[in-house]
C-alpha cells in the first residue's frame, strides 16, 4: 500500500528555475509525482494554509514547546510568529507555485522531510534540497523584515498533508 505527501515549490524556487531539480529529488528518494500543477495561489487559500486568526496555529508554528511561558513570553511568542506568518502570506502570494502529491510506500511524509532539509536552509544538511539549492537564512530574512525563502514546502505529518492535499487540490482528492 502506498501513502502520500503535500509539497509545494514556494515562489522563490520556481523564480530560480528550479523545478525539475526539485522533483529530481524526490523522484531519487524513490517519492513518485502523483499529481502535479503550476499554479497563482490566491489569497483565501494561502490564510486556510497559514491561518492568521488561528491563535492555537500561531503559537505552535516551529514545533516549540509553550508549556513554560509565562503570560508576557507567550504575547510576545505570538506577536513574533504572527509576523513571520503574514510575511509567509506575502511570500507565498508573490508569484507561481507548483504544488505536488508525492506517493510512496513507506513513510513518505518521513521521508519528504528528509530530503527537504531543515527549515532554515543555513541549518539544512548537504544533499537535502535546502542544503544544496538554498541561499536565504534566518538571520538574512529576519534583517531584511521578510520571510526566508527556503524553496519548499511540505506537509509535517500525514494528517496535515491530507488536509493540505484537500485544501490545494479539492475535497475530491479523498483519504487513501
Amino acid at each position: 500500500m502506498s501513502s502520500r505527501s503535500f509539497v509545494f515549490i514556494k515562489p522563490d524556487g520556481v523564480r530560480r528555475n528550479l523545478i525539475g531539480e526539485i522533483i529530481g529529488y524526490f523522484e531519487k528518494a524513490g517519492l513518485k509525482v502523483d499529481k502535479l500543477q503550476k499554479i497563482e495561489p490566491d489569497e483565501a487559500t494561502v490564510n486556510k494554509h497559514y491561518p492568521l486568526d488561528d491563535r492555537d496555529y500561531i503559537l505552535t508554528l516551529g514545533h516549540r514547546d509553550i508549556s513554560g511561558l509565562s503570560d508576557k513570553e507567550l504575547k510576545a511568542f505570538y506577536q513574533k510568529n504572527l509576523e513571520v506568518v503574514k510575511r509567509l502570506h506575502k511570500y507565498v502570494l508573490s508569484g507561481p507555485i507548483v504544488k505536488m502529491i508525492l506517493i510512496g510506500t513507506e513513510n513518505p511524509v518521513a521521508k519528504v522531510r528528509e530530503v527537504v532539509g531543515k527549515t532554515n536552509p543555513a541549518d539544512s544538511p548537504k544533499g537535502s534540497i535546502r542544503g544544496d539549492l538554498g541561499i536565504d537564512s534566518f538571520v538574512k530574512s529576519d534583517a531584511e523584515e521578510r520571510a526566508c525563502e527556503n524553496l519548499v514546502h511540505a506537509s509535517g505529518t500525514p494528517a496535515e498533508a491530507e488536509r493540505e492535499i484537500k485544501l490545494w487540490f479539492g475535497e475530491d482528492f479523498n483519504v487513501i
